[in-house]
């Protein structure tokens, strides 16, 4: 049976898609044969990111909907073999995920599949409860600012209640993305602390993802940007692949980097 995480945060904007896209991306790069399902019905952008765009023929809701096969939905990733994508519809409204036609998908996926990766929307809405209820595994995404941060421990809330785990007595693993850091600003009074966050949502860090323009960048190139491997973003996204599949490896990118001496000599 496949392990279904979802992605998730309680605001919009914190980069949910672009970390479903590199965890995905990860995971399947390690072999583990991954699907990426965007569950954002109306505005899609995860076959943006991931630069499969222009494939797109059927979607989630046709599939839900029986007006296609799962086989036809499904794109394959151009790079690797063992990730695929399943796109959400731009032109359905949200109500068009039931729970029964969820639940039918995934069960049809976990007999291929080892992870499912559910890019959830914003919030509360339909869409994002129906990838937070059948989560095994959820990593919330926040912002180093005091209001995605308290949105996020609502959604801790609703995990913790209202998902199926949660209705069977279930714990839902649950892990912290830290997305958009900056030491700099932390040092100054601009950003929390790692540690603030930590103590506020209370559940494992998972990774810290530095404030990059490589992310940007990759987006724009329909690119997860953990294929960029020379990006302290993309280090940092395959560092956090690794802690979720179990690796304990201590976490970079949170400290002021500080030149040293001869640098500092010669302006660089």
């Amino acid at each position: 049976m496949a392990k279904i995480i979802v992605v998730t945060s309680g605001k919009g904007g914190v980069g949910k898609t672009t970390s479903s896209a590199s965890i995905g991306t990860g995971l399947a790069s390690r072999g583990f044969k991954t699907v990426i399902i965007d569950f954002d019905v109306g505005l899609r952008n995860l076959d943006l990111i991931m630069g499969c765009e222009r494939r797109v023929v059927y979607d989630f809701v046709n599939v839900i909907n029986t007006e296609a096969s799962l086989n036809q939905a499904l794109i394959r990733d151009k790079r690797i073999p063992t990730l695929s994508i399943l796109p959400a519809s731009q032109t359905r409204d949200k109500e068009a995920l039931t729970r029964e036609g969820v639940q039918n998908v995934l069960d049809q996926l976990s007999k291929t599949f080892d992870y499912i990766v559910c890019d959830s929307p914003a919030g509360i809405e339909r869409g994002a409860q129906m990838a937070l209820y059948f989560a095994d595994i959820a990593i919330v995404v926040t912002n180093p600012e005091v209001s995605s941060v308290r949105d996020s421990d609502r959604i801790l809330g609703i995990l913790q209640s209202k998902s199926r785990r949660a209705e069977k007595g279930e714990i839902i693993e649950e892990h912290l993305l830290l997305t958009r850091y900056n030491p700099q600003r932390v040092a100054i009074g601009e950003m929390l602390s790692v540690e603030d966050v930590k103590d506020i949502l209370a559940i494992p860090l998972l990774g810290v993802i530095p404030e990059s323009e490589a992310v940007l960048k990759a987006s724009n190139q329909g690119t997860p940007v953990i294929h960029d491997q020379e990006s302290t973003s993309g280090m940092a996204y395959d560092d956090a692949v690794r802690r979720l599949l179990g690796e304990d490896i201590p976490h970079r990118f949170v400290d002021i980097t500080r030149k040293n001496f001869f640098k500092r000599l010669i302006g660089a």
